[in-house]
């Protein structure tokens, strides 16, 4: 497998994959995260065109799963409640990740790449998401406190430096 920066092309192939996990998260009682189309064709459009989209692919180049990622300042990272980030030290961000289901493995592949990248990481995800938050504590993440999304949802925050 390899990860590479998305295009536009691939945005059809990364709808079906948010599509996937959505219907994936539904099925293991993560009722509330993703909702009324989210993330949208828009969202990921403007993810790929800032650079901070990519894809993972297969031996065959079909492509397997996606993210976002960036480094540099969150702002709904400034303020954390019940606790505290690791350190202040510069930090990159992984939002978005989804896999297609075909493949064991993916989410700890993308996370182990960025980390690879940028050795102080931020992600957050939904309370709800379980299978995600144990994701996270396989790959060495710490939770950190709970984060609010600009409209007031909050996140579960975690970190690996």
């Amino acid at each position: 497998m390899k990860i590479r920066k998305a295009s536009l092309a691939d945005v059809d192939r990364q709808m079906q994959l948010f599509d996937y996990a959505r219907t994936f998260m539904r099925s293991t009682g993560n009722m509330h995260q993703w909702t009324n189309g989210y993330p949208s064709r828009e969202v990921i459009e403007k993810d790929i065109v800032s650079g901070n989209s990519y894809v993972c692919v297969d031996d065959t180049n079909d492509i397997v799963a996606t993210f976002c990622f960036w480094q540099g300042e969150d702002p709904t990272y400034a303020y954390i409640e019940g606790g505290c980030w690791l350190n202040d030290a510069p930090y990159g961000v992984v939002h978005r990740l989804a896999g297609g289901g075909k493949v064991k493995g993916l989410g700890q592949y993308c996370l182990d790449w960025c980390y690879e990248h940028c050795p102080n990481i931020r992600v957050d995800t939904h309370a709800d998401n379980i299978v995600m938050q144990s994701l996270l504590e396989k790959c060495g993440y710490l939770r950190c406190g709970i984060i609010y999304l600009a409209n007031g949802d909050p996140r579960v925050a975690f970190q690996k430096c």
